[in-house]
């Protein structure tokens, strides 16, 4: 018996869940399989009376859960940019902790939304594109900034960078520029591949002056990219210092549709046997 989960990050916002059990429920729908959502970390903490009665569950209790009721095969379908830490440690360890009691689970995780050793794929940049373009009303050639977190991690920061120069290539005739930013970084040399900051630059003489697109490389709302978030903090003071500075920002990627088309290929891919990001094989039957 095989289970399917749609698994975020994780947050302490209600409105990320929501979103989580919305694109869940849609992909549900589209594809006629059964996925449910849950997070790695952070959720379950959420008062579920801000959920609509329904507490929000984690991967591993739910994992846990699903063996004792004889499920053997566990699908993750990852909702995340790129292969993240959370992804690539906590979730083997904590998926290897669920195996040492049930060792009849095995365990495939789908590879992230965007995976630079798989074919080209235009359909990220397409909605980033898209959502840019909803916002370009009233402006002329506006500087655009994809901007995300910030990673601990290389592997993640190329992601956000490769899908920089993708939508580059489809706004050419239509932004003055495309460039990139972090949100934050973690200190010391080794984490400067994640430069530059958003706030450094939005100072910039090149940025300060005119209209600029934020581009939100964030999949659905919470403390960072959420109403009165750390993102808004960071364009509102960046405004206050450079008057000539107008900042508008996108929408989330995980509230356009449009993300749906790529979570049903990477279901599909995995339930056909195509490319993983990992996979946790069963270690025989419980008690032996």
């Amino acid at each position: 018996m095989r289970k399917i989960l749609l698994v975020d990050n994780g947050s302490l916002r209600p409105k990320s869940t929501l979103n989580l059990r919305r694109l869940a429920e849609a992909l549900s729908q589209a594809t006629g399989e059964a996925v449910e959502a849950a997070s790695l970390l952070h959720s379950f903490k959420i008062p579920p009376e801000q959920l609509g009665g329904q507490k929000a569950v984690s991967v591993g209790p739910l994992a846990e859960r699903y063996a004792a009721e004889g499920v053997t095969e566990l699908l993750i379908l990852p909702f995340f940019f790129g292969p993240s830490q959370a992804l690539t440690r906590y979730l083997p360890e904590r998926l290897a902790e669920v195996q040492a009691s049930y060792p009849q689970l095995s365990v495939k995780v789908a590879p992230p939304l965007v995976d630079t050793l798989l074919a080209p794929d235009l359909r990220l940049a397409r909605l980033l594109a898209d959502n840019v373009r909803e916002r370009m009303a009233n402006l002329s050639q506006p500087k655009v900034v994809l901007v995300d977190h910030g990673s601990p991690i290389p592997e993640v920061t190329a992601v956000r960078n490769y899908l920089a120069g993708q939508l580059s290539a489809l706004l050419a005739d239509e932004a003055e520029c495309v460039t990139f930013a972090s949100m934050e970084r973690r200190e010391g040399e080794a984490y400067r591949f994640n430069e530059p900051l958003l706030e450094t630059l939005l100072a910039s003489p090149e940025l300060a002056e005119g209209d600029v697109i934020l581009s939100m490389l964030f999949l659905s709302p919470g403390r960072h990219a959420g109403e009165g978030g750390d993102i808004a903090e960071i364009c509102a003071q960046a405004m206050s210092r450079a008057p000539g500075l107008n900042v508008v920002t996108t929408r989330l990627v995980g509230e356009n549709d449009a993300i749906l088309e790529l979570l049903a290929t990477r279901l599909h891919q995995a339930l056909a046997g195509g490319p993983l990001l990992m996979e946790l094989s069963a270690i025989g039957a419980k008690g032996t």
